[in-house]
């Protein structure tokens, strides 16, 4: 092959990559995806397109930084989603934990099947341990077990755990832990009860 053949097929070369880099920059697969969710999604009951299409800042920060992201980008998002969590309304922070631990072994809710305002469950032991007499639990989140024994409920614990169950980007920006309390699938009430089963020194997760 001669010099002027090779010069030829690399030009040509470096042209189709340009070519392919210019496709790329030019199409927002992002936008293209969620006309594709619109489009082919219908909503039913609590899903709805929206709800999976829609995308706060938090959410747009994330896809934006899928696994490390700046330390300025990790604290903004932690500032605003702190910023952000509601505090119970009557200033008390402890429901009932029997009915803390019934929402931690519920998954149910906010599915096409369930009707709109149906109460959700936290699905907590899907990522967590929490009482020792549940033998089935997911190892995603650490073990919960003693929680309330092993820290106390001193003001700063109730607070820091509650903002944790409201909104877990508060302190890890995007957590892989759903913000249970700011997109509303736990009732401030429920919020509570689940409060209760950490922190209630005759919940079975303090024995």
């Amino acid at each position: 092959m001669t010099s002027i053949a090779r010069i030829f097929l690399a030009t040509c070369g470096a042209a189709t990559i340009a070519g392919c880099a210019t496709v790329a920059a030019d199409t927002d697969y992002r936008q293209a995806a969620l006309a594709l969710i619109r489009q082919d999604f219908k909503s039913a009951g609590p899903a709805t397109v929206e709800r999976v299409a829609a995308q706060d800042e938090s959410q747009q920060l994330c896809s934006q930084y899928p696994s490390a992201r700046p330390p300025e980008v990790a604290a903004h998002i932690e500032a605003a989603q702190l910023a952000a969590v509601k505090q119970p309304a009557d200033g008390k922070y402890l429901g009932a934990w029997k009915e803390g631990e019934k929402i931690a072994q519920n998954g149910r809710g906010m599915q096409s099947s369930d009707a709109i305002g149906a109460v959700n469950g936290g699905n907590c032991y899907a990522c967590h341990q929490i009482s020792k007499k549940e033998i089935s639990f997911g190892n995603i989140g650490p073990s919960l077990y003693q929680y309330g024994k092993l820290r106390g409920n001193s003001d700063a614990i109730l607070k820091y755990t509650w903002n944790k169950l409201y909104n877990a980007q508060a302190y890890s920006a995007c957590s892989n832990m759903p913000r249970f309390g700011h997109n509303g699938v736990l009732t401030e009430a429920q919020l509570k009860d689940v409060m209760a089963l950490l922190l209630d020194p005759a919940s079975p997760v303090n024995e």
